[in-house]
């Protein structure tokens, strides 16, 4: 603003530009130049020397020759390094109309795109330099990272302004991760600006239970300007190519999906060839390799529930935890294995000393949205040596022991709790110095909720500080206990640290939901594991490493404040 301010000639920058320049030239100082003509505005300025040969006082004209002589003027140069107002050359620019249009166009490119409709509106000078695709192909490259992109796109007649104004900028708040809203499985679509297209990829969990390989990516849909220049949205849904469709905001960090052909959905061999081709793309193999019985039932009824919806779909916005330095390790997106219901995403991030794992894909007993994993990072659990680690009752006695002692916390603070409030209505009943001693009362309560309430509580402290000052070396053998269940049999054979936490579980339709006790392992920066000691069985997960551009939440407070609504989107 203030290079604008100076060069449009207005407030008091071009007094106290004059006054500078007078004062320099007498003081016969050949280095301190006046700070705002000394501003960059366009490519390297060069200096000035008092009494040699410098170069020109604006940046774009730092290339002028003796041949431009008689378009700039033929004034001279005071020994302050100022020109002569008294020479025959012509003003200095007193407004950003009469700077020249090379630099008009480098000062333009650098505002954002959004911005650039208001600035057409000034003159009609500006009107045309902002038809200049210098400008427009700067702004596909740095607000959405297209590059080579270009060049093809207008080799084949589509300008960057076209592109901007027609595709990128329109359809710019569909960009990022977004999660369907398809009942208890949920999902995970990433939409980016792919080469000359915005592509909505879902992106699939690796076949179970090879928890490590990366996720697999079907094109949902797909928007582009090949056809009259104008955006067209394709659905890419089915086996017959891409074919008409729609996309609609519903209301903000939501939109919505539509297709206008859906008999392309279809397959010539019915709904069994449907499910047979569904069924190799989403688990790899046929429905008479898997034996068992449970799970062939679990697979039919999500191939009958996703069906139905023809990619007529709703999204919802989600993003990525923000990175804090207290973090134990890097949160983000993983992937891990559950049991009959195959491989499933979800979101770790971390709030005090909790680390909680958010799902966003579900199964029919505990949906999409829930929080999967609670972890007490309070709370460390030193594993025993690996003989002791085989045994299944050993690995009980110690996360049931921190169990216990949790619950009687919880019992403690919910009994005081209830106490107080008891006391209260008692002494609401009494007279004005009842009123007194309920506020002395509160008080006090106030006071013991935040140091140790009782005598347990800092036995337990005591306890909880003498486990972190034993912390296991950086890592240590480990090894599931027998008679715990694994999908995947390739875990890692070391392991960092262990945490007490829980895990939801939940009847079918997500019924009884309860957290059962269980131990989080922390391998390294990509792995981590839970023991569900109910249930005898061991998740791994690994993370999902893909690039996710524009994904990341603007702070912690967006970020909780989405989480407690995807939750709702499932209760």
């Amino acid at each position: 603003m203030a290079v604008c301010a100076r060069l449009c000639g207005v407030g008091q920058s071009r007094r106290c530009r004059r006054r500078q320049r007078n004062n320099q030239q007498d003081q016969g100082s050949d280095s301190d130049m006046d700070e705002e003509e000394g501003e960059r505005i366009v490519g390297q300025r060069q200096g000035v020397a008092g009494g040699g040969a410098g170069g020109p006082e604006l940046g774009v004209a730092a290339t002028a020759g003796p041949s431009d002589a008689s378009e700039y003027g033929s004034g001279h140069v005071n020994r302050g390094g100022s020109l002569d107002r008294t020479s025959t050359g012509p003003p200095h620019p007193q407004s950003l109309v009469e700077l020249p249009p090379e630099l008009l166009v480098e000062i333009l490119s650098l505002l954002p795109g959004t911005a650039l409709p208001n600035v057409a509106l000034v003159c009609k000078k500006f009107r045309q330099i902002l038809n200049t695709e210098t400008i427009w192909r700067r702004r596909c490259m740095e607000e959405f990272g297209m590059k080579e992109d270009l060049r093809k796109m207008e080799a084949g007649g589509v300008s960057s302004q076209d592109l901007y104004v027609k595709l990128l900028h329109p359809y710019r708040h569909i960009l990022g991760l977004w999660q369907p809203d398809i009942g208890p499985y949920g999902g995970l679509l990433n939409v980016v600006v792919d080469g000359l297209f915005i592509i909505g990829w879902m992106y699939l969990p690796p076949h179970d239970p090879r928890v490590e390989d990366p996720m697999r990516r079907r094109p949902l849909f797909r928007i582009h300007l090949w056809e009259s220049k104008k955006a067209t949205v394709e659905c890419m849904y089915g086996h017959k190519g891409p074919h008409r469709g729609d996309i609609q905001t519903v209301k903000k960090d939501e939109f919505s999906t539509k297709c206008n052909q859906t008999d392309h959905h279809r397959m010539p061999g019915g709904r069994q060839e449907e499910f047979r081709t569904w069924l190799e793309e989403e688990w790899g193999r046929t429905l008479e390799e898997i034996f068992h019985e449970h799970m062939q039932e679990l697979i039919l009824m999500k191939f009958i529930y996703t069906s139905q919806y023809d990619n007529c779909l709703t999204y919802r916005r989600i993003y990525l935890p923000p990175v804090k330095p207290s973090d134990l390790l890097q949160p983000g997106l993983f992937k891990g294995t559950y049991g009959s219901h195959g491989l499933e995403i979800v979101m770790l991030s971390f709030h005090g000393n909790s680390a909680r794992a958010t799902k966003l894909t579900g199964d029919p007993n505990v949906p999409a949205g829930q929080l999967t994993l609670d972890v007490d990072l309070s709370r460390p659990v030193v594993l025993p040596d690996l003989e002791q680690q085989r045994n299944i009752e050993e690995l009980s006695r110690l996360v049931m022991g921190v169990h216990e002692q949790v619950q009687r916390e919880v019992e403690q603070q919910a009994s005081g709790t209830s106490a107080t409030v008891r006391h209260a209505a008692e002494d609401a009943c009494g007279a004005a110095s009842g009123e007194e001693e309920l506020a002395a009362d509160l008080e006090a309560f106030s006071h013991s909720c935040q140091c140790d309430p009782s005598a347990t509580s800092s036995s337990s402290s005591s306890s909880t500080t003498t486990s972190t000052s034993t912390n296991p070396p950086e890592a240590q053998p480990f090894v599931l206990p027998l008679g715990v269940m694994a999908r995947n049999e390739v875990y890692p054979r070391t392991c960092r640290k262990c945490f007490y936490g829980t895990g939801l579980i939940a009847g079918h339709g997500f019924t009884s939901p309860e957290r059962t006790p269980g131990l989080f392992v922390l391998f390294d920066e990509d792995r981590f594991g839970f023991i569900w000691l109910e249930l005898k069985s061991f998740s791994l997960y690994s993370r999902l490493t893909d690039h996710l551009p524009h994904a990341h939440a603007p702070n912690m407070e967006r970020f909780e404040a989405m989480l407690r609504n995807m939750q709702s989107w499932t209760s």
